[in-house]
């Protein structure tokens, strides 16, 4: 079992890749359309955890892009868009997790929060952009961290969800030196974590 620190870690590490993602999907409206926003910094422990929730924003990043092409999904997105509210976003949330919970799962619940962010802003609606932001961070708590927490946490876990982004990018792509490449560098990475917290 997780001991209390790496579990509050396991929380902020959540929190700051929830607002990595966010912030980097606003990045790709020009910037004249976004209002300044300052979403709340979180503070992690060490420099590791930080590269870490850098490696994995991008792989949600770099997965996400895969997904823009998923008509369905971006149907659904928009749809919680035009009908923005907290229930909505649970129910949507609950959708995806209906039959388990899987690394896949949480990899692409990750992304929906930061294309939801994008039509909010887009419908000059950026205030919500916070309550995405909140509503989707105590829906992982909730959720999602007890399920991350027995798998030993985000670090100890970084070469399975390294292996199951791979896999869901693979079902979405023919592009398989791209997937090599993000595999090798999740798997580095993770090596790297561990080594690093191992001293």
């Amino acid at each position: 079992m997780a001991s209390e620190s790496n579990s509050v870690s396991d929380e902020k590490i959540a929190e700051a890749l929830i607002r990595e993602v966010i912030e980097e999907e606003l990045k790709h409206i020009p910037s004249e359309d976004v209002p300044s926003l300052t979403l709340p910094a979180v503070e992690l422990k060490n420099e590791q955890e930080e590269k870490f929730v850098d490696q994995l924003g991008t792989l949600v990043c770099k997965i996400g892009e895969k997904l823009k092409d998923d008509v369905e999904i971006q149907a659904d997105i928009d749809e919680l868009a035009q009908n923005f509210d907290r229930g909505n976003f649970n129910k949507s949330a609950n959708k995806v997790f209906e039959h388990g919970i899987t690394w896949e799962k949480i990899v692409g619940f990750f992304y929906v929060p930061g294309q939801l962010a994008v039509r909010m802003v887009e419908a000059h609606l950026s205030q919500s952009v916070m309550e995405i932001l909140k509503w989707t961070v105590d829906f992982f708590k909730q959720y999602l961290l007890g399920w991350i927490r027995e798998r030993g946490g985000w670090i100890c876990s970084f070469s399975e969800l390294a292996m199951a982004s791979m896999q869901t990018a693979s079902s979405m792509s023919s592009h398989r030196g791209d997937l090599v490449i993000i595999f090798f560098a999740g798997i580095a990475l993770g090596f790297f974590i561990s080594w690093r917290l191992t001293r």
